[in-house]
C-alpha cells in the first residue's frame, strides 16, 4: 500500500507542476479574417455558423473554453488547433492562390456534407456546434456560389 501512496503522491506533484507550463495560445485578432470575409461575402447566417463552428480551429483567433487552463487538456486543444490550421487557415486566406482557395472550398463543402466537420470532439464540448441540415445546406450553397467566382477567375482571359 505504501508504494501506491508514493506513486499517487508523485503523480499529484507532477500534475501540479505541469500546471505551470502551457502551449502558446492561438490569439490573433478578428482583423485577420477580413480578407476572407470580404472576398467570400458570407450571409449573416453563414458568418454566424463560421464563427461558432469553424474559426476556433481554422483561424488565428481561438475562443478558448475554461478547461483550456488545465494541463494536459491545453496541449490536446493546441494540437487540434494546429492541425485545423494546417488544413485550412481562414486568417491566411489572402496568401492562398485562387486554385488553392477553390480546392479548400471544395474540401470544406465535402467535409460539412459528410458531417466530418466540425469534429465530434468539438461538438461534444460545444453543443451548439452540431450543424442542422439547414445550416449544412446554407454552407454548401454559399461555398458553391463562391466557387463559381473562383472558376471564372481562374480561366485564362
Amino acid at each position: 500500500m505504501k508504494i501506491l501512496k508514493k506513486i499517487g503522491l508523485i503523480l499529484l506533484i507532477a500534475f501540479v507542476v505541469a500546471q505551470f507550463f502551457s502551449p502558446e495560445k492561438n490569439q490573433g485578432n478578428t482583423e485577420d479574417l477580413t480578407a476572407f470575409l470580404n472576398e467570400t461575402k458570407p450571409s449573416a447566417e453563414v458568418k454566424a455558423i463560421l464563427e461558432n463552428n469553424c474559426f476556433d480551429c481554422h483561424s488565428s483567433n481561438t475562443n478558448y473554453p475554461w478547461y483550456n487552463s488545465v494541463t494536459p487538456v491545453n496541449y490536446w486543444l493546441d494540437s487540434h488547433v494546429d492541425d485545423g490550421k494546417k488544413h485550412l487557415d481562414f486568417s491566411k486566406w489572402a496568401d492562398y492562390s485562387v486554385k488553392k482557395k477553390d480546392h479548400k472550398f471544395e474540401e470544406l463543402a465535402e467535409e460539412v456534407e459528410e458531417k466530418k466537420m466540425p469534429l465530434p470532439s468539438y461538438t461534444w464540448t460545444h453543443g451548439d456546434a452540431n450543424l442542422t441540415d439547414a445550416q449544412i445546406k446554407a454552407i454548401v450553397d454559399w461555398v458553391n456560389q463562391v466557387r463559381v467566382g473562383y472558376a471564372f477567375a481562374s480561366k485564362p482571359q
